[in-house]
């Protein structure tokens, strides 16, 4: 190992170490992992700061023009946290609580975020992103538009359900085993997590743009088992 690569490496390994004994392992082995990629760790959320909640909402819009300039360290963290991160130890049930509420906090919705190297899993509880899949496979996660596309964007948002974790909720109310009002669950989620990332873009001045995508194509590529779905994907990035 290089030096250049050894001082890549080392953040990354550093997460993982403060994640106990057997993290580092259990990334490195785990279904479909990017051997070739490292785990990214993510710098601390800043929670203060932007535009007020009311002026964000007053700049709220979608922008599909956007520039491939890629996001600072600190920006990603920020964007990540704001969608689905974890802003309480103590949330409802005994788990930790996040910023886009879910039924009975299931948790259910799994941000896979798309950058030009590769595609990553975003773990809230420790603030990282999980290597994927190595390689660009940001065209998949949406078309281009009149206005620019995903594919140059800096950060592709994959939201993917898992219905298995409804069964693992520690409130099992009645509606968690019904798979139509499953289907109103996963989508309402789904908008929240969407509604927080617009909501920080406009407080940022960065472009969001929330669409479909290549649901096929991506399910194949991140061997998703049966019970996992994608739904649609949010391009971020700087206006164009």
């Amino acid at each position: 190992m290089n030096r250049r690569t050894f001082l890549k490496t080392v953040p990354a390994l550093t997460v993982l170490a403060a994640a106990g004994p057997g993290a580092a392992e259990e990334a490195a082995t785990a279904p479909g992992a990017a051997l070739d990629l490292q785990p990214m760790a993510l710098l601390k959320p800043q929670t203060d700061g932007g535009k007020s909640v009311l002026a964000a909402l007053q700049a709220r819009r979608t922008i599909r023009s956007i520039s491939p300039e890629k996001l600072p360290p600190q920006v990603l963290s920020n964007l990540l946290w704001a969608a689905f991160g974890v802003n309480r130890e103590n949330g409802p049930f005994g788990q930790v609580g996040r910023t886009a509420a879910s039924a009975s906090n299931s948790q259910e919705i799994d941000l896979y975020v798309a950058l030009p190297e590769g595609v990553y899993l975003y773990e809230a509880a420790p603030h990282r992103l999980a290597p994927v899949l190595a390689g660009d496979h940001r065209a998949k996660a949406g078309g281009r538009g009149r206005q620019g596309g995903a594919a140059a964007a800096p950060v592709n948002l994959i939201f993917v359900v898992d219905i298995d974790k409804y069964g693992k909720a520690r409130l099992q109310e009645p509606g968690l085993k019904d798979p139509e009002i499953q289907k109103m669950y996963y989508g309402v989620a789904t908008g929240l997590i969407a509604g927080n990332v617009y909501l920080f873009a406009a407080s940022q001045g960065l472009a969001a743009w929330f669409h479909n995508c290549n649901r096929a194509g991506l399910a194949a590529d991140l061997k998703l088992r049966p019970e996992q779905r994608v739904l649609f994907a949010q391009t971020v990035g700087y206006p164009a």
